[in-house]
């Protein structure tokens, strides 16, 4: 299996790739179609995208603004 990587881009979306090697499901767990051909997908952070899960640019519309360093845990 491909490995995958998840990246946090900058006050965007998640990308994720390779697509072909995730298997997206939502809350009931129904299968989430993937558009074929693609090469990684971008998943909406913002919570505005009118394709979601799927990233379609509003985050940059509306000024999204994401933590995007991970916090240290404190023990």
């Amino acid at each position: 299996m491909a490995e995958v990587t998840i990246e946090v881009l900058k006050n965007g979306p998640l990308w994720v790739e390779p697509a072909t090697a995730i298997a997206l499901v939502d809350h009931d767990g129904n299968p989430i179609a993937i558009p074929e051909g693609r090469k990684g997908v971008a998943l909406c952070r913002c919570g505005a995208s009118v394709n979601k899960p799927f990233c379609d640019g509003t985050h940059s519309k509306i000024g999204f603004n994401a933590a995007e360093a991970a916090v240290a845990a404190e023990g």
